[in-house]
């Protein structure tokens, strides 16, 4: 039996995850359909109201890719950042989500309330402050526009969507480094580009358009790479922005060849650091969404969050178990 939304995210287990939308049927609803009509630019739409939410809610975009029947985003809730936030700012932020409330605008305007009007705005702003920290409001947050947007360019009413959106948990850094690169690759994987820098609507190619700038930096909002070396003040992907791309170029590279049993020797120093095998991380970021189910990470990860949660048996152990697996030193 599936288990509820509340027991698939849990920001005790991790606060990386991979999700994913589809359009009804699979059809090809951001794309060029079946009878020619060419609908491409609704994946603009949904880039940038993947980049506008990164800058309202307190979850951090870590790797999109819009493609033209489905979209992948990782994501990273930041609870530190929402807890810190005053309640003006939860006003403010969720004002510019929806329309707000009478009680809500008077408190932006500064206006004085009295005892029972200002408990009852505390009790909505303790609700705002979690939603604006949860993934299932992010995913509704995007969706429900992009679906209003698309119906009323069609003239028509029903689903754009196929249903809620899937997720993935992230439970360590060899999982949420086969994602990004899963994530980041999916146009060339689908013959859309030949090359990480000409895949349109990704987070990989803002990055590198960022780097290739006069004064080059890091997209403010995508989640920044940080380092190996990271201190405890800054929050960030674990992995040097030099070395991720270099990884997603050899990968690219090794997928385009279909050579899926062939390994350069000079594969990244990203994998041995990581003691990543390099023939396992080819299959994981290659076949990331396929191949795993609802908790990605190494064995005794996944035993700790089932147990946590309750889980009668551990999902996906053998995979995880052989692609994720510790290895030796010296493999």
């Amino acid at each position: 039996m599936p288990k509820p939304r509340k027991a698939q995210i849990s920001i005790d287990a991790t606060p990386f995850y991979h999700c994913i939308s589809r359009c009804v049927r699979q059809a090809y609803l951001c794309g060029q359909d079946v009878d020619g009509r060419d609908y491409s630019h609704r994946r603009k739409w949904v880039e940038s109201r993947i980049l506008f939410l990164a800058s309202v809610f307190s979850i951090d975009v870590c790797a999109y890719a819009v493609m033209s029947n489905h979209f992948h985003v990782v994501l990273h809730i930041n609870h530190k950042q929402v807890a810190s936030w005053s309640d003006r700012e939860i006003v403010n932020r969720w004002n510019k989500l929806f329309t707000g409330t009478e009680l809500s605008w008077r408190y932006l305007r500064g206006e004085p309330l009295d005892e029972v009007d200002l408990q009852r705005l505390q009790k909505q702003i303790a609700i705002w402050r979690q939603r604006l920290a949860c993934i299932s409001w992010f995913m509704r947050c995007l969706n429900e526009p992009i679906a209003r947007m698309a119906n009323r360019e069609d003239g028509c009413t029903g689903r754009f969507w196929e249903g809620r959106f899937k997720s993935q948990a992230l439970l360590d850094e060899k999982a949420l480094l086969a994602c990004l690169a899963y994530v980041d690759l999916n146009p060339v994987r689908a013959n859309l580009a030949r090359t990480p820098e000409e895949s349109a609507y990704t987070s990989v190619q803002r990055r590198i358009s960022a780097l290739k700038s006069e004064q080059p930096h890091q997209p403010a909002k995508l989640m920044p790479f940080v380092g190996p070396q990271r201190n405890m003040a800054s929050q960030g992907i674990p992995f040097a922005l030099d070395d991720y791309l270099a990884l997603v170029d050899w990968t690219g590279r090794a997928q385009r060849d279909d050579k899926p049993g062939y390994i350069q020797q000079n594969y990244p120093p990203i994998l041995q650091r990581l003691n990543f095998e390099p023939n396992h991380w080819l299959t994981a970021s290659l076949k990331f969404e396929s191949r795993f189910s609802g908790w990605v990470g190494a064995y005794y990860r996944l035993k700790a969050v089932c147990v946590k949660l309750g889980y009668t048996r551990i999902p996906g152990r053998a995979t995880c178990t052989l692609l994720l697996a510790e290895q030796s030193a010296g493999a």
